[in-house]
């Protein structure tokens, strides 16, 4: 499985890989994230995709990831959640734009899934500008982390 952009290849790693980036991880949110979306992938193999890490690898530099993104499971209602990450030395080129158009096109694209929200720190004004830039418009509500977004569907 592997989502292609203009410059990115868009792909979920392993049960075993998801294991090796916690084991590194050393921020505590990110490894309790990244161990919330390991038990999705084990308790529902059959639906790994919607809880996997994905990465982000450049197509002209194989093997560098750039930054990675997951979705935070694909709800009965159709909603799919996605989050992201950039390393700090490839943001500023347009990168995140170029994923989150396109990992939204695709999750639309699947059966059951009729939207795709997001949510960011209400500092993050670059997250923000990602989202608007691929079409995605705050919803009204405010989320644990900030405001919320949505593509697609019907816009509550």
């Amino acid at each position: 499985m592997r989502v292609e952009t203009e410059r990115l290849y868009l792909y979920p790693i392993s049960n075993d890989e998801m294991r090796c980036l916690i084991d590194k991880e050393t921020d505590t949110e990110m490894k309790q994230a990244y161990t919330e979306m390991l038990e999705g992938c084990l308790l529902e193999p059959d639906c790994r995709i919607w809880y996997a890490v994905w990465n982000m690898e450049l197509k002209d530099a194989p093997g560098t990831i750039v930054g990675d993104f997951s979705f935070k499971g694909l709800g009965k209602d159709g909603i799919v959640e996605i989050g992201y990450g950039l390393k700090e030395p490839y943001r500023h080129h347009g990168y995140m734009s170029e994923t989150v158009k396109a990992i939204t096109e695709w999750a639309l694209s699947q059966d059951n899934v009729r939207i795709v929200e997001a949510e960011t720190d209400v500092n993050n004004i670059a997250s923000q500008q990602v989202l608007m830039s691929a079409g995605f418009i705050k919803n009204g509500k405010i989320g644990e982390e900030g405001p919320r977004f949505v593509y697609g569907g019907k816009r509550e």
